[in-house]
């Protein structure tokens, strides 16, 4: 990958499209990961403005210390960037004294988590509208096309993405000639929804290089009976996955009325 080159591309890409729809700037959601990193420095290097949300629900204190120090040095480095705190665990503990909760935990838990998301997006957009700006979305490719590891219309809920062409392998390479903080390069991937220390990982069961490699087969036409041992195991994990959320990945089904049933 010529990374200079894919840095100043997606930054014109970014520059002239806020220009064309006629807006300020972005919005981004600060999770002391990755990929929002990446993707707050090349908005930021447009020179349009740029807020940093960041939007703590029970979150881990290495997350929220990560998320901080990075904002700190984006705004060292760029004086067009914002930022604002805003707690969102307050908002989510009322939330849960207004639904049921009952139910198998594991499938509570999973609602909660995706909810939280969906208050991150909602908070997200209503800065959006105060200031005239898009969301910027924070998903790469093997997230958003490969395992739908996203929450629709939370993290997945965004006007434009960045850095969903993108493998996770080549964020990190980014990273590194952006000048990212060590503390978030070298710190494990996680989508922080739990509250707790698990790691992406841990959620989908294969690493972000297994999860590269599948993908990659799959778009070659390999099958899962081209393989064995691990590589087979992490293979039907990642088709199982492409399949179940493709509904995130898809336009939202529309049901089309017959002409002559609308128009006899």
């Amino acid at each position: 990958m010529q990374t200079e080159k894919v840095i100043d591309h997606i930054v014109n890409w970014l520059k002239d499209y806020a220009t064309n729809a006629n807006v300020n700037g972005f919005v981004i959601g600060i999770s002391g990961g990755i990929d929002s990193a990446v993707t707050s420095i090349l908005c930021a290097k447009t020179g349009l403005d740029v807020w940093c949300i960041e939007m703590p629900i029970h979150q881990p204190p290495s997350h929220v210390s990560r998320g901080q120090e990075h904002i700190q040095q984006l705004q060292s480095r760029f004086p067009n960037v914002k930022k604002v705190l805003v707690d969102l665990t307050p908002v989510f503990e009322e939330f849960k004294t207004e639904v049921s909760l009952d139910g198998k935990q594991a499938t509570v838990d999973m609602a909660l988590a995706n909810t939280r998301a969906r208050l991150r997006m909602t908070t997200l957009y209503y800065h959006a509208g105060l200031h005239g700006l898009l969301v910027a979305g924070t998903g790469n490719k093997v997230e958003d096309f490969g395992v739908g590891f996203y929450t629709k219309y939370g993290d997945g809920g965004v006007d434009l993405s960045p850095i969903a062409d993108l493998m996770k392998s080549e964020v990190y390479a980014i990273a590194n000639a952006l000048g990212v903080i060590d503390a978030i390069i070298n710190a494990a991937p996680s989508d922080g929804l739990f509250g707790d220390d698990r790691t992406d990982e841990d959620q989908i069961g294969a690493s972000y290089p297994e999860l590269e490699w599948a993908m990659t087969m799959k778009e070659n036409g390999k099958t899962a009976d081209d393989f064995k041992g691990r590589q087979q195991e992490v293979f039907k994990l990642f088709s199982r996955l492409n399949a179940v959320n493709k509904h995130k990945m898809v336009p939202i089904p529309v049901c089309e009325i017959p002409k002559n049933l609308k128009y006899a």
